[in-house]
């Protein structure tokens, strides 16, 4: 973690849910904090500057940050936690970023190479793409802004912006760092993402060589090579040589959008006109494969401190965030007061649904979870595959930001806290299965499981019947292993240490990893998501039985329960579930579950 400043006189010691533990930096629009909830949570508060809090311009601008910030993933940026653009001072609470910059990464270990420098371009290619998308021009990518995380490369400061001042006029002057720059920068004409795809191809170069393309000792002869030097790519591998070639163009009208860049990247045809949802998942899945295995001792990525920041770059890219400009129709986004969490008022025609009627009354919605399971729902507050699936469900049915709680519920007490009220819906790796919940009905399957095998790569186990006369490590509480018994198959159960403590789930996976267990069985998405704490893991494919994950709700409310059904087609249509499944799930060689699975009739 970077040094921390003590807060200064004058500074807030508290804005919103965050209280201010000390300074990160501090930039032309405003100070960025270390602030921290009460629940533990930290994140990077950035605060406008006093002098700009009573200009309208200045509070448009800082909106307009926080439309952009929430129209790109969270999967490939830093997700936005908490804000407030009306108050006396005004701030935005964004999640810290647990790893080192590119930059760092370099510098301390050297140029990467191969599959890691592979896997480098595919991911920062596929943010860049997501950036583009959400109508932002970044105008300032560079090493520094690129930071690495166990769940791949995410982009932030997006971005410092065309400056719009009051007459609307674009202003001209230079912005961005000097030897990331692109021509059309330097010379003073419109900026747009072009100039990111050039910022990419420099960046490509200092990754691969340790070096930016066109750096020198002063700016003044770094802008003048930047403007007419060809820059020396001989070091880049040759798949990748084209590519950056075509992004350092001196004419942006030549370059390559930032969606050609990934699509050559992952071998697609160029001549798309579209980059789908289907192709940016890809490149997420193929940026975080195999991320997590070591590589040549000089060059092993060491994870940063749980809960903690980049050691460099993050506060100044905070401190110096602005907005994007929009495309299209040159409309920019207006300023957006946070949502009210605030009751709503009773909706004078009845939805026929108590759920949704309830959404509408209270503004609440309350979701049970099953907690402590890695990449699925882990956390306080949770984060994961389902967390993901809850919030999307949430957002459509309308429960206004601040309205939505999560419960923490066990395997034994979900359909109790259902039917109590202590819940309003569960999603919990919850197996549809009306004989033994009865009480309850179900929307979805959010999800098709598989009860399946985690094992070694490399260990030759590719199917259920290899495990036999093998040590197979079964979780305290799991009956997955029985799905293997019921095949005929015989194997050594480990279960236990030698004072006769039960194994769990993190331990068995922990075992197989380190070989004193050739396999562990559980459900696919489960044994997947403990897994990614290890390396060298994978699903063998073997598919012993299926499990119909469902979002439970209490019987009788047909009309909420088509809703999320529509809601969870949608998610599967639309390339949201892809996405998420490769964001958490990428790290383990797993091929997971993406054709929508048939619905359940709601009764």
């Amino acid at each position: 973690m970077p040094e921390i400043e003590p807060l200064r006189p004058g500074d807030p010691p508290r804005l919103g849910d965050y209280e201010l533990k000390g300074r990160l930096g501090e930039g032309g629009q405003g100070v960025v904090y270390l602030g921290e909830s009460e629940k533990g949570e930290r994140a990077a508060v950035k605060l406008l500057h006093v002098r700009f809090t009573g200009m309208a311009h200045a509070r448009s601008r800082f909106a307009r940050e926080l439309a952009a910030a929430r129209r790109v993933e969270a999967f490939c940026t830093a997700r936005v936690l908490d804000a407030d653009l009306d108050g006396e001072t005004p701030y935005i609470a964004s999640e810290l970023i647990d790893g080192p910059s590119l930059r760092e990464v370099v510098e301390r270990d050297g140029p990467l190479s191969g599959k890691e420098l592979e896997r480098l371009a595919i991911g920062t290619a596929t943010a860049l793409t997501t950036i583009h998308h959400a109508g932002i021009a970044h105008r300032d990518f560079k090493p520094d802004n690129v930071l690495l995380t166990a769940d791949g490369p995410r982009v932030v400061d997006f971005g410092i912006a065309k400056i719009i001042d009051e007459s609307g006029t674009i202003t001209t002057r230079a912005v961005g760092t000097p030897a990331y720059m692109a021509p059309e920068q330097i010379a003073g004409e419109e900026v747009g993402c072009p100039a990111d795809v050039f910022a990419w191809g420099s960046t490509m170069v200092f990754t691969a060589t340790g070096k930016a393309p066109f750096a020198m000792e002063t700016i003044v002869a770094t802008l003048n090579r930047v403007v007419n030097h060809r820059p020396d790519l001989d070091a880049l591998p040759e798949g990748l040589r084209p590519v950056v070639a075509a992004c350092l163009h001196k004419d942006q009208a030549r370059r390559p959008t930032a969606g050609e860049v990934l699509r050559r990247l992952l071998g697609h045809p160029a001549q798309d006109a579209e980059v789908s949802d289907e192709v940016l998942a890809e490149g997420v899945q193929a940026a975080t494969a195999d991320l997590t295995r070591p590589g040549p001792p000089a060059r092993r990525r060491r994870p940063a401190l749980a809960g903690g920041i980049a050691a460099a770059g993050l506060a100044a890219a905070f401190a110096l965030v602005q907005l994007g400009p929009t495309f299209g129709d040159g409309a920019t986004a207006s300023p957006t007061p946070a949502p009210s969490t605030s009751p709503s008022p009773t909706p004078a025609v009845p939805t026929g649904s108590d759920l949704l009627d309830r959404i509408r009354e209270t503004g609440k919605l309350r979701v049970g979870y099953r907690s402590g399971l890695p990449k699925i729902a882990l956390g306080d507050p949770p984060e994961g595959f389902e967390i993901d699936v809850a919030r999307r469900v949430a957002e459509e049915l309308d429960v206004p930001e601040g309205g939505l709680t999560f419960v923490p519920v066990g395997y034994g007490d979900r359909e109790s806290k259902l039917e109590n009220g202590r819940v309003d819906l569960v999603i919990a790796t919850f197996s549809i299965n009306r004989a033994s919940a009865a009480q309850v009905s179900f929307a979805g399957p959010y999800y098709l499981a598989h009860r399946d095998i985690l094992v070694r790569a490399g260990s030759g186990i590719t199917r259920a019947g290899h495990l036999r006369g093998r040590k197979v490590c079964v979780p305290a509480g799991s009956s997955a292993a029985v799905a293997l018994r019921d095949d005929g198959i015989d194997f050594r159960t480990v279960d236990e240490d030698a004072a006769g403590n039960r194994f769990d789930s993190s331990q068995c996976a922990a075992k197989v990893a380190d070989g004193s267990a050739d396999a562990m069985v559980g459900d696919d998405l489960v044994i997947a998501g403990f897994g990614a704490r290890q390396r060298d893991l994978r699903i063998v494919g073997a598919r012993l039985t299926d499990e119909r994950y469902g979002v439970a709700l209490r019987q009788g409310d047909p009309v909420a329960c088509r809703r999320i059904n529509d809601i969870i087609t949608a998610m599967y249509d639309d390339g949201t579930v892809r996405a998420r499944l490769a964001r958490h799930f990428g790290a383990v060689d797993f091929r997971y579950e993406t054709k929508r699975p048939r619905q359940e009739s709601c009764r």
